[in-house]
């Protein structure tokens, strides 16, 4: 009777952690739908269709609102209003706190697009033996690498789980271990403080999950394009 109780116990759970994430963002993305096709959708139908409600016609405004909002901030002018909008909400004491840290989650997100973040590599941080993500960004300067008399690597090493902080190092390129994952993957892994793990199944509960991140020739340093 045991072992059969165990069995749907498992299943159970295994089915509950599959289930869970997909409900979560159904529901996320329901509640944002009726929010903002609530509000915008409301404001439109007065104008196009008044004593008609459209539905989705609010999401409809929103993306015209964006691309809107895109075309405006590309041009001289318009940089100079989000610049000076940005020092405004950086004044308010209650406001900027939640405005820098959405901009700073924003903007990481967008420099991991623009390939700053060249690749993702294992160093030894804080101290030998234990390991660590990295971002490596550039190859330093001649005058480090003088300094150091050997070729250094700038890394940048985000803390868990808020990213936007973290640590920038020159670290010897021979101590660099290329990791085959990508930049993306590696930064669900450090919001998620390691619950989130790359090209995994879910594991059975009770059981271990299996390596996710394939190490290339460690201790061989990576070569800067």
């Amino acid at each position: 009777m045991k072992p059969f109780q165990a069995t749907l116990k498992r299943y159970f759970l295994t089915g509950l952690l599959v289930i869970t994430p997909i409900w979560g963002t159904i529901l996320v993305l329901k509640t944002l739908f009726v929010a903002v096709d609530g509000i915008l959708g409301d404001m439109v139908a007065k104008v196009l269709t008044p004593g008609t409600y459209v539905p989705g016609l609010g999401i409809a405004a929103l993306v015209l609102l964006i691309f809107a909002a895109g075309v405006f901030t590309t041009n001289v002018i318009g940089r100079s209003i989000v610049r000076w909008w940005d020092a405004v909400l950086h004044r308010v004491p209650v406001v900027r706190g939640i405005y820098s840290t959405i901009k700073s989650m924003m903007d990481v997100l967008s420099v991991s697009e623009r390939g700053a973040y060249r690749r993702v590599v294992l160093i030894q941080f804080p101290k030998n033996g234990h390991y660590c993500f990295a971002f490596v960004t550039g190859t330093s300067g001649k005058d480090a690498q003088t300094v150091a008399q050997q070729p250094l690597v700038n890394v940048y090493v985000p803390t868990s789980p808020n990213p936007t902080s973290g640590y920038f190092l020159l670290v010897p390129e021979r101590e660099v271990t290329p990791v085959d994952i990508t930049v993306e993957e590696a930064m669900k892994l450090i919001v998620s403080g390691g619950l989130y793990s790359p090209d995994t199944q879910t594991p059975a509960a009770g059981a271990a999950p299996r390596p996710s991140v394939t190490v290339k020739q460690p201790g061989v340093g990576v070569p800067i394009a």
